[in-house]
């Protein structure tokens, strides 16, 4: 994390490099879908197409010193709980930039930050990479586990 906080016109820089990555990556049709900027909250919100979980929304926000996103990744398990968290602990390990955690009423959410210095276009696919496969290799084996009964045949 950089020492100190960036300035209102290194924030502003920053902005634009952000956007302007956006802007490529919907006119290339990528996997987002969709961006909409918040400017008060200096926030992005970032819908992606998956495979294994159709669609996630990642909220990407710009602060002084740290670029922070977070996307919900599943409900609270309702059984083998501490297996799935355990699953999903093991997952950590292979992470960089990003963990799983528990959020709001036990649901799970990878999150992660990186520092304001290395935002450049190269880190933003990164991050997008890295989240984006965690949640494809990690959704469906997390719900089967947390959600067994579910998936048994009749």
């Amino acid at each position: 994390m950089s020492e100190s906080a960036f300035s209102p016109e290194g924030l502003s820089e920053l902005t634009e490099v952000i956007n302007g990555w956006f802007d490529l990556q919907l006119n290339a049709k990528t996997l987002i879908q969709s961006v909409e900027y918040n400017e008060g909250e200096r926030s992005w919100f970032v819908r992606v197409t998956g495979e294994e979980k159709e669609n996630s929304m990642i909220v990407f926000t710009l602060g002084q010193r740290t670029l922070q996103y977070e996307t919900y990744f599943m409900p609270a398990p309702e059984e083998n709980t501490s297996d799935v968290f355990e699953y999903l602990l093991r997952k950590n390990q292979k992470l960089f930039g990003a963990s799983f955690g528990i959020g709001v009423e036990n649901a799970i959410y990878l999150t992660g930050q990186i520092g304001n210095q290395i935002i450049n276009s190269d880190t933003l696919d990164w991050v997008l990479g890295t989240l984006y496969s965690a949640i494809e290799l990690s959704f469906k084996p997390a719900l089967r586990i947390g959600f067994a009964s579910r998936f048994k045949s009749a």
